[in-house]
């Protein structure tokens, strides 16, 4: 039996740009619907919409007598579909290809369903009134989402190489203390978020039971923790010619450092808004970092290495 999709690929191909274009497409809504909840909660705008799906009873959008809360609340909903169409051209691009790429299309498909996640747990967000645990999970997340949006595009990336990368066994290890130690950064920033002041709504949301300034400090050291892995990684690389594990350390570094700066910012001007969604910004841009740096690491591992350490 031939499939809609399977009569289409007989009929019509794809290049690899248009698959290049797709999966950066996905990325970039991605790291978009990180910023647009960040919006939603330094607007406290987050009960804006008081119910789900609908934004009110009888109403899918917003009225004109809801306010600008309403109007913020619902365009971060409306985003979804944006995402929603960005991964439906991952999916066509990854199926239309010349040569098939099972594994891209896996992903791709991985992405839909985790849009799918993201928004029900959006929405059950707002049912119990933002809670901060709920809150912080619906960050996790569109954090998986980044990451499997991450995963495709970097494996769309290497579709193009014409040498495989390398990496040793040594670096394979770094690679995956360095991925979890920004999975425990990104936990415990949920959970900086969710005992600060930006609590979503003017409402009187609840707040986790952390000493802010405590839960601030041990974030701060899981950070250094991280960039320390993340330099050894890179002299590593660099003295085992594993170029492109160098240069994605070299990068992640750049991009870490001027996200600590930012935080260190926010942290001692008692978190202006603008700074905090820089800050989330920052966030993804590190995390797609470190998945990048982990993929690199676990390439193929050399089998000739000078200089070993």
């Amino acid at each position: 039996m031939i499939t809609p999709f399977g009569w289409l690929a007989s009929r019509v191909t794809l290049e690899r740009r248009a698959l290049r274009a797709a999966s950066f497409t996905a990325l970039a809504a991605a790291i978009l619907i990180i910023v647009g909840g960040g919006v939603v909660r330094v607007t406290g705008s987050g009960l804006g919409c008081p119910d789900w799906p609908a934004c009110t009873d009888g109403s899918l959008a917003p009225t004109a007598q809801m306010g600008i809360h309403a109007t913020i609340e619902f365009a971060n909903r409306m985003l979804t579909t944006v995402l929603c169409v960005a991964v439906g051209w991952v999916i066509i691009a990854a199926r239309l290809q010349r040569e098939p790429v099972p594994a891209i299309t896996r992903w791709a498909w991985l992405q839909f369903w985790l849009v799918v996640l993201n928004a029900v747990l959006g929405g059950v967000t707002v049912w119990v009134k933002l809670n901060p645990f709920m809150v912080a999970g619906h960050f996790l997340a569109a954090t998986l989402l980044l990451t499997a949006a991450a995963i495709t595009w970097d494996k769309v990336q290497n579709l193009e190489l014409r040498q495989a990368p390398r990496s040793t066994e040594q670096l394979k290890v770094w690679g995956t203390a360095a991925l979890v130690v920004n999975a425990v950064l990104v936990v415990l920033g949920t959970a900086v978020t969710g005992s600060g002041p930006h609590a979503g709504d003017s409402a009187d949301v609840p707040r986790m039971g952390f000493d802010w300034l405590s839960i601030t400090i041990i974030h701060g050291a899981a950070a250094l923790l991280a960039l320390v892995i993340t330099v050894i990684i890179w002299r590593k690389a660099t003295a085992q010619n594993a170029d492109s594990v160098a240069r994605k350390a070299k990068l992640y570094v750049l991009v870490f450092a001027a996200q600590g700066l930012i935080g260190i910012v926010q942290a001692v001007t008692h978190l202006p808004e603008l700074l905090v969604v820089c800050h989330l910004v920052g966030s993804a841009l590190v995390w797609i970092g470190a998945v990048r740096l982990m993929l690199a690491t676990h390439a193929p591992a050399q089998l000739h290495v000078e200089n070993q350490r």
